[in-house]
């Protein structure tokens, strides 16, 4: 079973599941709406703004992914539960 998180671990994981959610929306718009400037905007502030939240989130609480998309801390946390998909 999964050790309890504190209350900032489970707000700063549905943040990123909302933002990454948008992301994934506006790409879906953009494949029918390439022209569209003010989406394209929106959707390079979300992407910046998911990736410095990651490394944030990761400094804090540790790796998201595993097989090299994220780092580990010393010692090897990478099999430190729980996964973000476990929550």
């Amino acid at each position: 079973m999964a050790k309890q998180m504190p209350p900032e671990y489970y707000q700063c994981l549905e943040e990123l599941q909302a933002i990454d959610f948008a992301i994934v929306e506006l790409n879906l718009y953009l494949d029918t709406h390439p022209n569209d400037l003010d989406a394209v905007k929106q959707f390079n502030e979300l992407a910046k703004k998911s990736m410095q939240l990651k490394v944030e989130f990761e400094k804090k609480f540790g790796p998201l992914m595993n097989f090299g998309r994220s780092y580990s801390n010393y010692p090897w946390d990478i099999d430190d539960t729980p996964w973000p998909w476990q929550v």
